[in-house]
């Protein structure tokens, strides 16, 4: 698998941030997890509150189920709760940690975080919805056009019956011209 594919999926959402776990970048930088922790406490002045903050249990028991099943056995998970870093946290990381693993690991790791931000800002194209869409924008054109046409079919059934009405009218004054007329006297017609 791809680093920046392995780095993105260590990229969590907390707090509305988006950051990595301490646990992680140690593994990425192929250090202890306390030794990372040693490193960043002897530089604190880099690593401002909204460059690195420390879980709470709630977002630790929230991470740990998203994150996979536990195992079981003694040493497994940390005593101490995790360390989240931020993007700029990360940034800082490079120069506390001044290694060449660490340099190449931090340049795919801002790579990995501004994919990660393309993807939020241009998520990828639902064909299914785009077509359900497409289904009711026609739908919706169709039932415009029947109605449409019921309206004209009711202007054209109303013209041809007032049509009818007047082509009867004119037969019963037709038949009425061409009955025989009474002759005028006192002679009565032969019936």
């Amino acid at each position: 698998m791809e680093l920046t594919v392995i780095i993105q999926s260590k990229i969590y959402e907390v707090r509305g941030q988006q950051v990595m776990l301490d646990k992680d970048l140690a593994e990425l930088y192929q250090v202890a997890t306390g030794n990372l922790n040693k490193a960043v406490k002897r530089n604190l002045k880099r690593f401002p509150s909204d460059f690195m903050f420390q879980l709470t249990t709630e977002e630790w028991e929230s991470l740990r189920f998203q994150i996979g099943s536990l195992d079981k056995g003694r040493g497994k998970y940390p005593k101490y709760l995790p360390y989240a870093f931020t993007e700029q946290g990360i940034a800082m990381l490079s120069g506390v940690l001044n290694s060449d693993t660490a340099i190449e690991i931090n340049i795919n790791i801002m790579r990995a975080f501004v994919a990660v931000r393309r993807f939020i800002a241009n998520p990828p194209v639902d064909r299914v919805s785009e077509l359900q869409n497409e289904l009711r924008e026609l739908k919706s054109y169709i039932e415009e056009v029947f109605t449409d046409y019921n309206d004209i079919n009711e202007d054209t059934r109303m013209q041809l019956e007032l049509i009818n009405r007047t082509l009867a009218e004119l037969q019963a004054q037709k038949r009425l011209a061409d009955s025989p007329r009474n002759p005028i006297g006192f002679v009565k017609p032969k019936q």
